[in-house]
């Protein structure tokens, strides 16, 4: 069992060593941080490492170095493949800072939904109250915004009080796009595209000829051509010959991106071959974020 003095050494040795490129870290820099007299960190290290949870490294340019057993030991998950998550405040992100663990601590209280957030890096400029926005983590997506309402330190623990969780399916957006596509013609008059997309009741459609994407049409280019009387041109000449397409196997997530860093609203689906195949839309986006169709209804007995 380890004191609170060794885990807060220990803690701050994977702060500062998560952000050191794998170099070796000074005992000084350690109660630098830790506002303590070096020569107490030089004797706790030797009980730690007598406990394979630090190891030397000699040398002028030498220090201490986590093992992998020190982060089992403070309960941080290490992988062969580790990637950053993310944390922001007020837009910005929080330098040397990655969120370890993300746990929910009492989901089953209506109205509560606290988060327990295990982080690496200092959080000592994070105070309570400010608003922090979490994610997204890798393979889920998971993002959390939440008010800080607590802070341990010597475990580097944020207690969020969250007000947002999203997270956006593993699908790829041909499970969630039209598939069966509308498209118009070039040389289709305005009021023959009007009467698709009324049939069809959407918005907007690509311009295809020969499997070849030329542009897209939406109900606001032909209210636009109308107000300027000229519903006598073809849909060539009032199109939109700016189209984004996405690969019809690429993740939701990378659909949703692309949106938002276009400011658009739907995307075209191609094939391996650039042929178009499909639409999404934010619409479809949104469903497959919020559908609960995948979770069972359990009943519970009165």
């Amino acid at each position: 069992m380890l004191t609170s003095v060794q885990k807060e050494i220990l803690q701050t040795l994977i702060n500062l060593y998560q952000t050191s490129d794998g170099k070796s870290i000074k005992g000084e820099d350690i109660a630098e941080v830790m506002n303590r007299n070096p020569g107490t960190i030089r004797n706790q290290m030797q009980s730690l490492r007598s406990l394979s949870l630090v190891k030397g490294v000699p040398g002028p340019r030498g220090g201490y170095k986590p093992t992998i057993e020190a982060y089992h030991t403070l309960n941080i998950s290490v992988t062969d493949n580790e990637s950053n998550v993310p944390m922001f405040k007020e837009g910005n992100p929080v330098e040397g800072v990655s969120v370890a663990k993300i746990e929910f601590t009492s989901i089953p209280n209506p109205g509560e939904c606290e988060a327990a957030i295990k982080v690496l890096g200092s959080i000592k400029e994070l105070n309570l109250g400010d608003t922090v926005r979490i994610g997204p983590t890798p393979v889920n997506n998971l993002g959390i915004i939440g008010e800080i309402v607590g802070r341990d330190d010597m475990d580097n623990i944020l207690l969020l009080d969250t007000t947002t969780i999203r997270s956006i399916p593993k699908k790829t957006v041909k499970e969630i796009a039209t598939l069966n596509l509308v498209f118009l013609n070039p040389n289709d008059t305005i009021k023959e595209a009007a009467l698709i997309l009324s049939e069809k009741i959407i918005d907007g459609a690509p311009v295809i000829e020969n499997n070849k994407i030329l542009g897209i049409l939406t109900l606001t280019d032909i209210v636009w051509s109308l107000a300027k009387s000229k519903e006598n041109l073809k849909v060539k000449d009032i199109m939109q010959k700016d189209v984004v397409t996405i690969n019809k196997n690429s993740k939701v997530a990378n659909a949703v991106e692309v949106m938002h860093n276009k400011n658009i609203g739907r995307l075209i689906l191609v094939d391996d071959n650039g042929i178009p195949v499909g639409i999404v839309t934010k619409t479809d986006v949104v469903n497959s974020i919020t559908n609960l169709e995948d979770f069972p209804i359990i009943k519970v007995n009165s």
